[in-house]
């Protein structure tokens, strides 16, 4: 019986398969089976690849990308497709989902992945699209930008998202509304200064109106802590810090649920308090910061300020930045980025403040 070999196959190359002439004529067709396997990689170990899964959210629909499998499908956003949609990513086991925050419209899907327990990340748009940038991805559509999430997810590695609870959701919610009002009550008070007679009176109910939802909502925040031990314990240990207030408290609370279970690095970067280096060669470029969460690192600001004048160890800090020849904004900025490192390891250690500790 005679053997049919392809040039390219030596016979070198047949021995180290298995020594026998079958092994020739199936050589090549192996290889390709081998790459086209779900389990290869170029290294060469037979491993199985992590699935990523990216999900564009519009108001009407959810667009579905699973990489590297290429798989791509779109489900309404409604409560009965996204329960069977997250029954479904269940069975391809992810390494992560990624998801856009888009004002509000991705809040019921990420919240029945994460109580499906799966790994999913919230992230911000801009990133993505700085990221689409870099990969010279110019079009966008809906599936574009479900497959753009998944590539993200793998790349990029998003932080994954934790799940508030109940009460830290409507504390979240009453804080938020609280911070829209108190912006409406400036403007209109603004407003008053250069108002025409005729529209004055308008102006001023306005005012009233929002004064007194203000008080509702502060009296709202304030019975909604108290009534609730995991929140009272927490607000009680921020309280305990010189400089640092009932919004700072309620703010950090509600929408920085983080805190005490990361590092220190960790916790600066998602606030955005973490110095962002700008060297090259034998440049050294200004330390700034960036991203993160401007709501909580406003109310950071706030108590810092604060905390300069009435804080022992924040003003011990700041004067002696200050006396290095420290910008004042840059000495701001470094007390916040400490302040915050000091309750992370407060609420870490459930420790109420100690002057001692904190240096």
């Amino acid at each position: 019986m005679s053997w049919s070999v392809r040039p390219s196959q030596s016979a070198g190359r047949c021995a180290l398969l298995c020594g026998c002439p079958n092994s020739c004529m199936v050589f090549e067709d192996r290889i390709l089976l081998e790459r086209a396997s779900p389990l290869y990689k170029k290294g060469g170990n037979m491993t199985e690849e992590n699935v990523y899964i990216g999900i564009d959210v519009s108001k009407a629909c959810l667009d579905v990308a699973v990489e590297p499998s290429g798989e791509y499908w779109r489900v309404a956003n409604s409560d009965q497709a996204i329960t069977d949609l997250s029954a479904r990513l269940a069975r391809l086991e992810p390494a992560c989902i990624v998801v856009e925050a888009t004002g509000g419209y991705e809040a019921k899907l990420v919240q029945h992945l994460c109580e499906a327990n799966l790994p999913v990340a919230r992230v911000n748009p801009g990133r993505v699209r700085r990221f689409a940038q870099g990969l010279n991805w110019l079009a966008k559509t809906d599936k574009i930008d479900a497959k753009l999430l998944a590539r993200f997810g793998e790349k990029a590695n998003p932080r994954l998202t934790k799940l508030p609870s109940e009460d830290e959701k409507r504390l979240s919610a009453l804080v938020k509304r609280r911070k829209q009002v108190l912006e409406m009550l400036v403007s209109e008070h603004n407003r008053l200064e250069t108002a025409d007679p005729d529209v004055l009176p308008y102006i001023q109910d306005s005012m009233t109106m929002l004064q007194k939802q203000l008080n509702v909502l502060d009296q709202a925040i304030r019975l909604l802590i108290e009534n609730t031990p995991d929140l009272k314990g927490k607000k009680d240990l921020l309280l305990s810090v010189p400089g640092v207030g009932e919004v700072t408290a309620s703010t950090l609370a509600s929408q920085l649920p983080e805190l005490g279970t990361c590092d220190r690095k960790e916790i600066a970067t998602l606030v955005g308090v973490a110095p962002i280096s700008h060297d090259s060669g034998k440049k050294r470029g200004k330390r700034v910061i960036k991203g993160g969460r401007p709501a909580v690192r406003s109310v950071l600001y706030m108590a810092t300020l604060s905390a300069t004048r009435f804080n022992p160890v924040i003003k011990k800090f700041y004067d002696r930045l200050i006396s290095f020849g420290k910008e004042t904004k840059v000495a701001l900025v470094a007390c916040m980025h400490k302040l915050l490192i000091i309750l992370n390891a407060m609420m870490r250690d459930r420790h109420y403040w100690n002057p001692d500790f904190a240096s």
